[in-house]
């Protein structure tokens, strides 16, 4: 008899768990689904601030530092009126990112057919991941990079425009 009522409280919590979501969720959500709006076309957001540390309006201005990561574990500033809270939040975002679609040696001068797109969670990238293919056209790899690994863009620099030797004209 215990062991059933202990199995229902569980199934009527996972039944509320909704219930328990932060009032600030949709809202933010749809603040970061416009933020990511080109990037990922999958976001999700879960405040991990305790509610009673929330702002009192329904609806506060979101906004970030310009230097923010975009995804992960982030801190909003929500503001009602003079009052503002920083809340964090845990946003997870579904997009393409570049890996090497084969092994590119040191030194290497990448094109496009030796990358390509691959889906996934780009919260779980490192920093600084190339998000668009054309960073690496023409780029030159700094170290190796293995067959299916994210290409960072510490990884990778631009190919110098002027060779050594070469004859060019200034103008001041």
């Amino acid at each position: 008899m215990n062991g059933l009522k202990t199995w229902s409280t569980i199934a009527l919590l996972l039944a509320c768990q909704p219930a328990f979501a932060s009032v600030l969720d949709a809202p933010l959500n749809q603040f970061f689904q416009q933020r990511l709006a080109g990037i990922s076309d999958e976001v999700s957001v879960k405040v991990k601030t305790p509610d009673a540390q929330l702002p009192s309006c329904p609806l506060p201005d979101f906004s970030m530092p310009g230097n923010g990561r975009l995804w992960g574990t982030v801190s909003v500033l929500a503001r009602c009126g003079d009052t503002k809270r920083f809340i964090q939040a845990e946003v997870q975002a579904i997009g393409n990112y570049v890996v090497a679609a084969q092994a590119l040696p040191r030194g290497s001068v990448i094109n496009e057919s030796q990358v390509q797109l691959k889906r996934g969670r780009l919260d779980q990238l490192p920093p600084r991941a190339m998000l668009d293919i054309r960073q690496a056209n023409d780029a030159v790899t700094l170290r190796d990079i293995a067959p299916n690994q994210p290409i960072m863009l510490s990884m990778v620099r631009q190919s110098w425009r002027v060779k050594a030797g070469q004859r060019v004209q200034v103008v001041a």
